[in-house]
């Protein structure tokens, strides 16, 4: 994650923008009328509006975004963003953290609407992430110092320890597995930074060991954003009596039962990690299949 240049006169705001304001607007407008397509839809449709949004805000900063510079890729990363989250949804079976109720019951239908949900979650923390760490670069006080270099020793330990913890949850019963899905969240990361770190493709093991850029900081940050954002409309959905998302979290995890609309606290915490891994693996599979060779070069 670049922001490290910038046009001497912003751009203007892209049209986009305010299409997407405009869905965000028509988004609330028909969960508080209670318009049924809205409530079955309504998280993918307030993402949708949110992406285009950040976007055009990210132009207007930066100079360059997803939606202007990188929009070839931009296909590709909401594709990515779909598989990664099958695998997710594949350890949820064993796991069993979570499942969705008030959705169609026509399976075109609801399969469509996981593939659009689904595809909305790179690109809105990627964004949102990219947004964070252009405004804390653009406006931070000229005398703040860049951060000190962490020594983090070799890549290989990282690797054992990542795979031994993604590996291990879906062999455990299931009782046992439902405590695990935290080791899932965080050892992709150890897993696969790394070997972005050897692939020469952006790694945050690198970033960290040479001069750190803030990447981090903005991923975790931005994946908090997301995470307020996801369930304030979830809760939106459910008030609705639309699509929405339910947790199975071990009583033993519940904090005197204070939850932030579905969630509880304590899961709040996994959105941070959550969204430094969807970068750690978007790198990945960017980098084993060339996205630049075969979409050309693009900004990043």
């Amino acid at each position: 994650m670049n922001t490290n240049q910038y046009r001497s006169h912003p751009s203007s705001i892209p049209r986009y923008t305010w299409l997407g304001l405009a869905i965000l607007v028509a988004g609330e407008t028909g969960i508080a009328l209670h318009l049924p397509w809205v409530a079955t839809w309504f998280t993918p449709i307030m993402w949708t509006g949110f992406i285009l949004t950040a976007d055009g805000v990210l132009a207007r900063l930066r100079g360059r975004s997803w939606l202007t510079t990188r929009r070839a890729e931009f296909p590709f990363l909401a594709l990515i963003s779909v598989l990664i989250w099958l695998v997710f949804e594949v350890y949820n079976f064993r796991l069993q953290n979570w499942l969705y109720r008030g959705l169609p019951a026509d399976s075109l239908v609801r399969d469509l609407g996981y593939f659009w949900s689904f595809a909305t979650i790179a690109p809105a923390i990627l964004i949102s992430s990219e947004l964070i760490h252009t405004l804390r670069q653009k406006y931070r006080s000229a005398s703040e110092l860049p951060s000190s270099a962490l020594p983090l020793g070799p890549g290989w330990p990282w690797i054992l320890i990542g795979f031994t913890m993604v590996a291990i949850p879906p062999l455990l019963p299931i009782p046992i597995a439902r405590f695990t899905f935290g080791f899932v969240w965080i050892g992709f990361i150890l897993l696969f930074d790394p070997i972005n770190e050897r692939l020469r493709a952006p790694s945050l093991r690198h970033d960290l060991t040479s001069r750190p850029s803030g990447t981090l900081l903005a991923l975790m940050l931005g994946g908090l954003v997301c995470g307020l954002l996801w369930e304030a409309w979830n809760f939106q959905a459910l008030g609705a009596g639309g699509g929405h998302w339910v947790y199975k979290v071990p009583e033993q995890l519940r904090i005197f039962g204070w939850h932030y609309g579905q969630m509880p606290i304590l899961g709040m915490l996994g959105f941070p990690p959550f969204a430094v891994e969807i970068y750690v693996l978007y790198q990945t599979v960017r980098s084993v299949l060339d996205v630049d060779r075969l979409l050309g070069r693009w900004t990043l």
